[in-house]
């Protein structure tokens, strides 16, 4: 117990002649907890003599160490080498594993939200989950970066996680298969003529400029415009702090997008948008939902402040924290809560979220078979007029009808992205009025 010994003597006999000196020019200074420090090396000391198996001193101090970070909050954590290597890989958006954002929920592993196209999703995992076993072996006492460590592993090799689900009433044992997790953000395409869809699976280094970059190809398609666009940011658990100013700018001309403050100096900091606006003020719908978390709520809140979005689904995830990470000598480092995030308007979003403008439901529709099939309809009339086309314009016609009926419609597959689809449509009417109006 040398070691350990030696490292509090260091730290008592340097710090109680600065005790007395900072004393000397500020009462109110803070002072190093002496008997705390005491009872501490007398704990250690008892485990050190009497636990049943014999324990490595820095192993007991590393493990005193994660203490000291798990009891701040759920964010802040201690990163040994290979977990630090882990946080690197996936804020370049790859690392190995099922693909699954976590957190640690009254002593069990919380789902924030599956990955788009990874193991974790093709199976079946929802946000909101309640993951209670891996393996077999109760993740109930495990750290959060013990489970992440078991549930990372060689690419190919399966894993069974039983999990708790909102209504069901029995625990579901899912296997996932491993694989290398190659993450892309940014997914773009065109709903409809002018119309474009872009979605964001979380906030990495490059996210800012792959966006800029779909937005590009989607307006070429579109005869270098857009009306409108849906940016959806369900699901999406957040990333990097910039990530999330970089594609707030995008669609603003100037102002505040985010300000974080915190004890420190550095951790206050105000960032604000520069010209131009991608879409040039077209109609902008956002969709989030409870599985939308930090990164995704600053874009919400900030286009949602400056009146340039329409903010639509669910209330999201309510994580207005930021962490900064803070290498070690050791190749270690800390993962430390050092502010708060606030939108343009001074909200806070932590443990309240973004309220969205348009509450929408989660629902599943189903088609129905065609009651109004049976009814007289005009083209039933004898010697009605015919509808003006050429025989073979009108042939075209029906045959689109007929692909598109064969296809599951929007409100049957997304629902809340289908009911987003047609207010940015009436956004896109109204706005095109208002313009012709004023030009007038």
């Amino acid at each position: 117990m040398s070691l350990f010994k030696n490292l509090i003597n260091v730290l008592l006999l340097s710090w109680i002649p600065m005790t007395i000196a900072n004393t000397a020019l500020d009462n109110d200074a803070d002072t190093l907890p002496l008997d705390e420090l005491r009872i501490f090396s007398e704990v250690f000391a008892k485990i050190k003599d009497d636990y049943v198996e014999i324990i490595d001193d820095r192993q007991m101090i590393e493990n005193a160490i994660r203490g000291m970070l798990e009891g701040l909050d759920p964010h802040s954590a201690y990163l040994d080498k290979e977990h630090y290597i882990e946080l690197q890989e996936g804020t370049s958006g790859e690392f190995g594993g099922l693909g699954i954002e976590v957190e640690m929920e009254d002593g069990f592993v919380r789902v924030i939200s599956p990955i788009d196209d990874t193991p974790a999703q093709r199976a079946g995992v929802k946000a909101g989950d309640l993951i209670i076993k891996l393996d077999e072996k109760s993740v109930k006492g495990m750290t959060l970066n013990d489970a992440v460590k078991h549930m990372r592993g060689k690419p190919g090799n399966a894993i069974m996680i039983t999990i708790l689900r909102e209504g069901l009433e029995r625990p579901l044992e899912v296997t996932i298969v491993r694989d290398i997790i190659t993450i892309k953000s940014v997914r773009g395409k065109t709903l409809e003529p002018g119309l474009g869809y872009i979605r964001i699976s979380n906030f990495q280094n490059h996210t800012a400029e792959d966006l800029r970059k779909s937005l590009e190809k989607i307006k070429q398609e579109n005869n270098n415009g857009l009306d409108g666009l849906i940016l959806d940011l369900r699901n999406n658990p957040g990333g990097i702090l910039n990530a999330a100013v970089g594609v707030s700018d995008l669609f603003l001309d100037s102002g505040l997008i985010v300000y974080t403050e915190g004890r420190i100096k550095d951790s206050k900091i105000t960032f604000t948008a520069k010209p131009a606006d991608m879409l040039q003020d077209a109609p902008m719908i956002v969709l989030v939902n409870g599985g939308s978390a930090s990164a995704s709520e600053i874009v919400a809140g900030a286009l949602q402040d400056h009146d340039r979005a329409l903010i639509m689904g669910q209330r999201t995830f309510g994580k207005g924290s930021v962490q900064t990470v803070l290498p070690m000598n050791n190749e270690a480092a800390l993962k430390l809560t050092t502010a708060r995030y606030y939108t343009p308007s001074g909200r806070s979003i932590q443990a309240s979220g973004i309220e969205p403008d348009i509450i929408i439901d989660n629902i599943r529709v189903n088609n129905t078979p065609n009651t109004t099939s049976a009814q007289i309809k005009e083209s039933d009339l004898s010697g009605h007029l015919d509808n003006g086309l050429n025989e073979n314009e009108d042939e075209k016609k029906g045959d689109s009808v007929k692909e598109k009926n064969n296809e599951p419609s929007l409100a049957e597959t997304d629902y809340q992205l289908y009911e987003a689809v047609n207010i940015l449509k009436g956004l896109i009417i109204y706005s095109k009025n208002k313009a012709i109006s004023y030009a007038f």
